[in-house]
């Protein structure tokens, strides 16, 4: 099955993945905030949780509607970050075609962190007493790659200041920072 076109040769497709805690969101508005205007960030848990209200399950529309939301911005000429934990037996089909149909530079990452790193991070973050240690493990999944050859794993050695760089660099995203002027938009 051929993917649907989407993007052009100019548009960069970033995609964050990883378990609850791994440092996926703080590394996504990073990449955002340093590229400036003209990047749009797409996150899973804001577009499953807060938009649809949607339980992370086999056969929700939750990915659907973030392939879409990526597209949309893909095809207006923005350049996308897109993060979450997305696990690959579920998002497998969406994150293929995202990879498949976009016509510009695509990187796809995954941030490999042991649960008790994740368990870890987790006390340090805001929401740490929305859920529980025991909660978090249920949701963990071992080394959910990908499996594709040029996906960037990067292990839980890696700072948080090393993987935007990294990032950034092998997807070649501009970090200007620019927050003036008028946005690059195509039709």
């Amino acid at each position: 099955m051929r993917a649907e076109p989407t993007g052009s040769p100019d548009t960069i497709l970033v995609c964050v993945r990883g378990n609850s805690g791994a440092g996926k969101s703080s590394i996504a508005r990073e990449l955002r905030r340093r590229h400036g205007r003209g990047c749009a960030l797409v996150e899973q848990d804001y577009l499953r949780r807060i938009v649809l209200r949607e339980r992370d399950r086999p056969g929700g529309v939750a990915p659907a509607l973030i392939e879409q939301t990526a597209r949309f911005a893909l095809d207006h000429g923005y350049h996308v970050v897109l993060e979450g934990i997305l696990h690959a037996s579920r998002y497998r089909a969406v994150l293929t075609s995202l990879r498949d149909g976009h016509r510009g530079r695509s990187l796809f990452c995954y941030l490999d962190v042991s649960l008790p790193e994740t368990l870890r991070r987790h006390l340090t973050r805001p929401q740490a007493g929305e859920f529980t240690a025991e909660q978090m493990s249920g949701w963990y999944a071992d080394h959910d790659v990908l499996g594709w050859p040029d996906e960037l794993v990067l292990p839980e050695t890696t700072s948080f200041a090393e993987a935007v760089e990294t990032i950034a660099a092998a997807a070649g995203l501009p970090q200007a920072g620019r927050d003036d002027g008028p946005l690059r938009v195509t039709p």
